[in-house]
């Protein structure tokens, strides 16, 4: 059969058309056949601009220099410098706002006790937490690409720092030490955002995917929580370890350390704050209640506990916080071997968490205002914040979802915002530090909650078992590892599950047999459409993946097993003659994927069988060319551009040939 016909339409001695035949009914036939379109080939490239265009769109898919293109020397000098400082774009035209204003007050009502509770969730002093309120804001105000993103310590990052750190260090027996690993950890956590940011590595933080960040923000809201009922239940010896059954154990054999009247404030603390953000949840305007409430029950909880002396009959106090800006921390910078290798993993796993919640928060609400945010810059804005942090007394911080929100309900229209707030920051760091003496570890523990709750994102949850269940697994994994291992376990066991299954839909891609929508020429899956029918004679294949080394043997079983079984199924009306291989779907093929398809035609034609190929598109048929051109394996009559042409070309040829 071969050379008798042509999918590019011409016969082999150049007669338009197809074959040479007499007859009414052969012209008729082969005028149809006439309509078929050739396959091409892509455009000759060398290997040099492939490797271009493909290290281009792996590392600058936004290609952030096209502004540069036909620009004057001195322009593109002045572009470069505002591409790194993107403060130098938006300050030379800044108007005093009364949004940024109201913006910046409003967030560091939130970030002064976040900032104490989150410093005391990592188990670093107080004023950790509020150094690191102050300069990294600053930072992120000259570097970041963001207007709304509000900066600071995170509860995720804190949580994971302290246990992690607590591993190896005991910080009631060991402060300096641990301040000092805690300040090489975030160091080293800058350096890795602003890595990836520097050599546009960002698609690394895809593999955190959304149900992977779902339940492990869920099982970490829970574990930090349950650290908080030391200070809600006034425990004194409190277990370390961060698992549920290890906490909940703690919590009932330190029954006789539960003192009521820590009790008794924290649930009514807890309910304010709690019924503050359901307040401001149902009135989007009023979003100043949720955020102004938790500075309200410091202060109130502070008056209280020095009116009544509340510290002698059982209320834990913060004590007394020194004064002063923060002190350079470079000297403490430890990288002792014995060390090393614990902080650079505590400095990776902080830093890929806090970046790819920074990166998430920044993008969204710039989606909301309709602005771009950069995603390269701001790794490399978050990093230098954080290097420049671990040398201020600062650790790991990040944009913060309910500071970023507060700050976009107020208003804010610029950076400016996190300029002023760590203005008022640095106002109480040099003045109003000696009122935080009595304020209640209790109420510190309330705000901790209070914050994390918004984490259980129970409808996402849901959405995600509607959707698909292997990501409902994934995230259910996410949750439960983290609940009942540890936080970095269950973060590792849920990314593993991720890239296992991702693996998964690479060795094992989808293939369907496609049939005939009747009345049309449009093929489609058997399965899925119910008004599609087989063709007879014919079976026809669909491949919805790259074909690459790691599943051509699944796939080259797969294809035998479906023609053994059309071809025991079949009769002598529907015998099949042709295999058809639909290659629309197939973006990219290897050297091994093209020795699968010289096999696969090998081997269906030792079966009085043909292997037709379909719609190759351009990386594939350029590797067909050049296997052609070796060995001529793929001839012009084994190509076609459309499922439809191939059916109604091949079906006439068999009518022809038919004795």
């Amino acid at each position: 059969m071969v050379g008798m016909r042509g999918a590019y339409g011409y016969n082999d001695n150049g007669n338009e058309g197809g074959v040479v035949v007499g007859g009414g009914e052969a012209e008729a036939e082969i005028a149809a056949m006439a309509v078929l379109h050739k396959v091409a080939a892509p455009p000759a490239q060398s290997t040099a601009s492939k490797l271009k265009a493909r290290v281009k769109e792996t590392f600058f898919p936004d290609d952030p220099f096209r502004g540069f293109k036909g620009k004057p020397l001195t322009t593109k000098w002045v572009m470069a410098v505002q591409y790194l400082f993107p403060i130098l774009d938006w300050v030379p035209s800044y108007s005093f706002s009364l949004f940024d204003l109201v913006a910046g007050l409003t967030i560091a009502s939130l970030a002064i006790p976040q900032g104490i509770s989150y410093a005391k969730l990592a188990s670093l002093p107080p004023i950790i937490g509020l150094y690191s309120s102050f300069v990294p804001p600053m930072v992120y105000a000259v570097l970041g690409s963001s207007r709304d993103l509000a900066v600071g310590p995170v509860s995720i990052a804190s949580l994971i720092m302290g246990s992690m750190l607590r591993q190896a260090v005991s910080p009631a027996a060991e402060p300096l030490l641990f301040l000092q690993l805690a300040f090489t950890s975030t160091f080293f956590a800058g350096l890795v955002q602003a890595s990836l940011g520097i050599l546009r590595l960002g698609f690394i933080i895809d593999f955190l995917s959304k149900a992977t960040l779902v339940g492990f923000m869920a099982g970490a809201a829970i574990i930090v929580s349950l650290q908080q009922l030391k200070a809600l239940l006034g425990i004194v010896h409190f277990t370390t370890e961060m698992g549920l059954v290890p906490v909940m154990a703690s919590v009932i054999h330190h029954t006789k350390e539960w003192s009521w009247q820590t009790i008794l404030m924290a649930v009514c603390f807890l309910v304010l704050l709690l019924t503050a953000r359901h307040v401001s949840m149902k009135w989007p305007k009023l979003f100043w209640v949720s955020a102004c409430a938790p500075l309200a029950c410091v202060i109130v909880s502070t008056l209280l506990v020095f009116l009544f002396k509340a510290q002698k009959h059982g209320i834990s106090i913060i004590g007394q916080l020194k004064c002063g800006l923060n002190r350079p921390s470079w000297d403490k910078l430890l990288f002792d071997p014995q060390y090393l290798g614990l902080t650079v993993k505590t400095g990776l796993v902080t830093g890929i968490i806090s970046l790819t919640e920074g990166v998430a928060v920044g993008r969204t609400f710039a989606s909301l205002k309709d602005y771009q945010v950069d995603g390269n810059k701001e790794m490399m804005a978050i990093g230098l914040m954080n290097i420049v942090g671990s040398c201020t007394s600062c650790y790991v911080t990040t944009g913060a979802f309910s500071r970023s929100a507060v700050n976009h309900n107020a208003g804010c229209k610029t950076a400016m915002s996190n300029v002023i707030m760590a203005l008022t920051v640095m106002v109480t760091l040099l003045f109003l530090m000696p009122l935080f003496v009595y304020t209640p570890n209790v109420v510190l523990g309330a705000i901790i909650i209070a914050a994390v709750i918004g984490l259980i994102d129970l409808p996402a949850v849901y959405n995600i078992w509607k959707m698909d269940k292997m990501d409902f697994l994934v995230c259910l994994c996410a949750f439960a590892g983290v609940i009942f291992i540890s936080v970095q376990q269950g973060l590792a066991i849920a990314v593993g599950i991720s890239i296992f299954r991702v693996l998964l839909q690479i060795t094992r891609p989808k293939m369907m047999i496609q049939g005939n929508i009747k009345g049309t020429d449009i093929y489609r899956n058997l399965h899925q459409y119910k008004d599609a029918q087989r063709v007879p004679g014919f079976l026809i294949l669909t491949v919805e993946a790259p074909i690459n080394f790691a599943n051509t043997n699944y796939l080259n079983e797969r294809i035998k097993r479906w023609i053994e079984e059309e071809s025991s199924a079949g009769t002598k009306q529907s015998e099949l003659h042709f295999v058809i291989l639909d290659l629309s779907a197939v973006p990219a093929i290897d050297t091994s994927g093209i020795s699968f398809l010289i096999d696969l035609k090998k081997s269906t034609e030792k079966h009085g069988l043909e292997l037709i190929l379909v719609n190759p598109t351009g990386e594939v048929m350029e590797k067909i060319q050049r296997a052609n051109d070796a060995h001529g394996h793929f001839k012009s009559d084994s190509l076609y551009l459309t499922t439809g042409e191939a059916v109604a070309s091949l079906s006439t040829f068999s009518k022809m040939t038919a004795p």
